[in-house]
């Protein structure tokens, strides 16, 4: 369970959680942090920002692991099982769980990260295929699951679609490809009915192989790259503009008091059984200069 008392650093943040498996869908929502602990099956809230406290709240729990993390309105969280391929309902109030929405049908494997926009609706992506590193992965389908639960693929050809950002004010969506040859963001342009268009290359990286993201105010995005052993900040021309060097970040949320806490989810392996053995799974905070929308 997470807890202990805050402290050590991680190239330069502050470390203010340990003892997890593998944190992951990290949120700045409603003055907390929310976070997905994925092979404890669980979602977690952590509150006390300004006083860096180290214990944090369990939000719901599942079957099996469990991922991306968004609101379908105020008081209802959707979580993407990956396994099951479902996006399930978690009811704030009560802590009710229901299947919003069955993705089976168009995931080509386990369900990865989700990404919702201001009206609730939920762009999803998956493996495309086993995540095996010495071979290259199929590519996948991101589908967008509206707010009645409707499925509908919205782009294809993704190389293991993970980290999600909108920009511009909901205009644009950025999907990181962990698993191209090299790692890439790409970009769509979002229609009225969500449905996306005008797909381009919004950043090539050259070793890194990006995974989750968080967008700033100015419309930068950071991502964690995890073998690289950095977290990287790509601004809206596609730029890179700044670089935190941190061991094996997967997912990062920007939020805090003041919008500049960059929180950021480690884990010393990425494999199962060796992230429940050994519980590397930290959570961290550094500041960052431009601070969240």
């Amino acid at each position: 369970m997470p807890g202990g008392e805050a402290g050590g650093d991680a190239g330069g943040a502050v470390t203010i959680l340990e003892g997890l498996t593998f944190p992951e869908g990290m949120r700045w929502h409603d003055g907390a942090l929310w976070f997905s602990d994925m092979h404890d099956h669980s979602v977690w809230r952590w509150e006390s920002c300004e006083a860096h406290s180290a214990t944090a709240t369990k939000v719901a729990s599942f079957d099996g692991p469990c991922s991306g993390l968004g609101w379908l309105d105020a008081q209802t969280l959707l979580v993407s099982c990956q396994e099951d391929r479902h996006v399930r309902a978690v009811d704030l109030t009560t802590g009710g769980v229901r299947v919003h929405a069955d993705l089976s049908e168009v995931a080509a494997w386990h369900l990865n990260d989700l990404l919702t926009d201001d009206r609730g609706r939920a762009y999803v992506g998956n493996y495309g295929g086993p995540p095996d590193l010495s071979v290259p992965v199929p590519p996948g389908v991101l589908a967008l699951v509206d707010t009645d639960g409707t499925v509908r693929p919205v782009a294809g050809e993704l190389l293991f679609a993970n980290g999600m950002a909108l920009l511009d004010g909901g205009r644009v969506l950025v999907v990181a490809e962990t698993r191209a040859e090299p790692g890439r963001l790409t970009a769509f342009d979002v229609a009225e009915d969500g449905s996306l268009s005008n797909r381009r290359v919004h950043h090539q990286f050259l070793l890194q192989w990006p995974d989750g993201m968080a967008v700033d105010a100015d419309g930068g995005v950071w991502v964690a790259c995890p073998f690289s052993a950095e977290v990287l900040r790509v601004d809206r021309r596609g730029d890179l503009t700044d670089r935190l060097a941190i061991d094996h970040p997967y997912a990062v949320a920007l939020g805090g008091a003041d919008g500049r806490d960059l929180f950021i989810g480690t884990s010393e392996s990425w494999l199962p059984e060796e992230c429940v053995a050994q519980r590397s799974g930290a959570i961290h905070v550094a500041r960052v200069r431009v601070p969240a929308p």
